[in-house]
């Protein structure tokens, strides 16, 4: 490079604050600036912006988004310069974070001044507040493929547990149902849509072979009034519909498969994967017959809307997808004290509906552990309890608090009451006898407990004892999963265990504020990659919003006692508007003087 054009590069960061050439546009947010250029903003507003979350983003936030990683997307020389790209991810970041459509986005990039202030945009040039909604589309999809909401989630979160300090040995996780931007379908209207968006691929892709198609199967899809007529399908008439479109869905298939360049077409293989999902084929005297399977036998991880592949359905919540929230928590009962205390949230993971809440659990710890924010102690309920994640969070150095789920089909009522050693072996029975012996195979890893038969026999819980009789003995066996439950078992029946699981309550109330601020139950977008994005920035934007209210509650309590000084403010507070009032007729006075003599001097003339 030669020195006239370093020379001008250095002349170029200095005069417009960015780094690089004109093509890839960054402007660094740790370049100090000579005049301060929010000087102009009155002291309240500016205290205002500087104890809340904007003050807090432009100081600590804004150079933790991953604009290094999303510069590797883009060429020098090739396209139009980019927009400055601190400033269009953290839109993307505030625009979840709000809840808010492209269009009012851009709007609050342009007028919204706590927005300003956060992205650190003093000069007013549409250049800087301004942007396209198709550039805010691309750059979103650009993240989206690249998983670069993720690592922006964690950059967040990692800079605020060491900012505010956080203490994260004591953490909770749940999960929360979300539904993305689908219409709820039937299984008539899945038959359907999908045989409509397979036809108009066909006749937009492949003209010739659609106009073969017999006028019943277009008429009946591809008519103004087709989908409406299905929507009105009466409930007697259901059974016969259903056979009637599934037919249909069949035969397109079957006309089709030999045609390689539709076979590879993603509607050709929705309707596969809805054949395969709704229907039996079954074989008789006229070939392949098509039948549609009960409610009970279709899959939970079936297609649930053609324009959503990815969502799947939970019998308990229904059709869309789960985010799984880990979150750090205080036990401090005093309210000043929670208030200054910032509940982070340090896990985020989207999943479909259909997938058990049990699978969350190992990934989550192992996230977290991997960026040094993982619990010593975590509160879960029943569906993370299995013993699986007991032992894998015991693995990890992590106390997993949840109790045992009900109905587990593992029987440890011959246990009740018996005390056991770390390892397992029982030490004594409910009426305190120790067992003469007690051994353990190598190969099962089942437990024999021998207990002396006198003692058995002669003892007032004979009845209530589940101990088998035997030949001058009485016996015990049981595995060491069953001994690990009933421990478990044990331990939910005391004081202790309920002290420490009333606090996984207070996830109920995240999943409510993460929906009431940034409306993460209901989503704007479809397809599981948008879903992951959108839901994941809400997280990261939750701890912002979380983050400034702490900030703002440490400034207001932090605030110095001035004393004699604090007194003398006061009795000014309370005198100033009668001084001000005082001083302004006092100018007003010399105002009339000062203009009666120069009138007098005018008629003198």
């Amino acid at each position: 490079m030669s020195s006239q054009t370093e020379y001008a590069m250095k002349t170029h960061i200095i005069t417009t604050g960015y780094v690089g050439e004109d093509m890839i546009r960054i402007k660094d947010p740790k370049q100090q600036q000579l005049f301060d250029p929010w000087a102009h903003l009155s002291p309240k507003r500016r205290k205002m912006l500087d104890d809340d979350w904007p003050g807090l983003f432009r100081q600590h936030l804004l150079e933790q988004l991953p604009v290094k990683q999303i510069t590797s997307y883009f060429r020098e020389g090739i396209g139009r310069p980019t927009k400055e790209l601190y400033t269009v991810l953290g839109v993307l970041l505030l625009q979840q974070t709000m809840d808010l459509s492209d269009k009012t986005t851009i709007e609050q990039l342009c007028f919204n001044i706590q927005w300003h202030y956060a992205l650190n945009i003093p000069e007013e040039s549409d250049d800087a507040k301004y942007i396209s909604e198709k550039t805010l589309y691309t750059m979103r999809q650009l993240i989206i493929e690249h998983d670069l909401d993720k690592l922006l989630f964690d950059n967040i979160a990692n800079k605020l547990a060491a900012v505010f300090d956080v203490d994260t040995r004591n953490q909770r996780i749940d999960s929360v149902h979300i539904q993305s931007n689908m219409r709820k379908l039937g299984r008539i209207r899945i038959f359907t849509q999908t045989n409509s968006k397979f036809l108009v691929n066909l006749k937009r892709h492949h003209r010739q072979l659609f106009d073969k198609l017999s006028e019943t199967i277009i008429e009946r899809y591809l008519s103004k009034t087709s989908q409406a007529a299905f929507s009105m399908v009466k409930p007697s008439e259901s059974a016969k519909t259903l056979k009637i479109v599934s037919a249909d869905l069949f035969d397109l298939i079957e006309q089709f498969k030999q045609h390689k360049a539709i076979c590879s077409m993603h509607s050709y293989k929705l309707m596969q994967r809805v054949l395969a999902e709704q229907c039996n084929l079954e074989n008789d005297k006229d070939g392949k017959k098509v039948t549609i399977k009960k409610p009970s036998q279709v899959p939970s991880d079936s297609l649930q809307n053609p324009s959503d592949p990815d969502a799947t359905y939970s019998g308990h919540k229904g059709q869309g997808y789960q985010v799984q929230i880990m979150e750090t928590f205080s036990r401090s009962e005093d309210k000043t004290q929670k208030q200054q205390s910032l509940n982070l949230i340090t896990h985020v993971a989207v999943q479909t509906a259909c997938e058990s809440d049990s699978r969350a659990l190992v990934p989550a710890i192992a996230d977290t552990q991997q960026r040094q924010l993982s619990p010593n102690e975590l509160l879960a309920d029943s569906l993370y309890g299995g013993d699986t994640n007991h032992q894998a969070a015991q693995d990890n150095d992590v106390q997993l608090i949840a109790p045992v789920k009900k109905g587990n089909a593992t029987n440890t009522s011959q246990l009740t009451g018996f005390c056991f050693n770390p390892d397992g072996y029982v030490t004594s029975c409910p009426a305190g006898h120790s067992p003469d012996r007690v051994s353990r195979k190598k190969k099962t890893g089942r437990f024999s407990a021998v207990f002396n038969h006198d003692l058995c026999h002669n003892c007032p819980l004979i009845d209530q004892c589940k101990l088998r009789p035997g030949k001058n003995k009485f016996l015990l066996h049981y595995s060491h999963k069953q001994q690990r439950i009933a421990v478990r078992r044990a331990n939910e029946q005391t004081q202790c265990f309920a002290e420490s699981y009333r606090w996984r309550a207070g996830v109920e109330a995240t999943m409510s504020e993460l929906d009431r601020r940034t409306g993460i139950k209901n989503l704007r977008v479809r397809g599981k990659p948008a879903v992951r994005f959108a839901a994941t920035m809400k997280a990261a934007g939750l701890n912002i919003l979380r983050a400034g209210a702490v900030s703002k509650a440490r400034r207001k309590t932090n605030k110095p006692d001035l004393g004699l000084k604090s007194l003398v403010y006061v009795i000014y507070r309370a005198v100033k508007e009668q001084i001000i009032r005082s001083l302004s007729n006092i100018k007003l006075v010399f105002v009339k003087n000062s203009h009666l003599a120069e009138s007098e001097v005018y008629m003198a003339a």
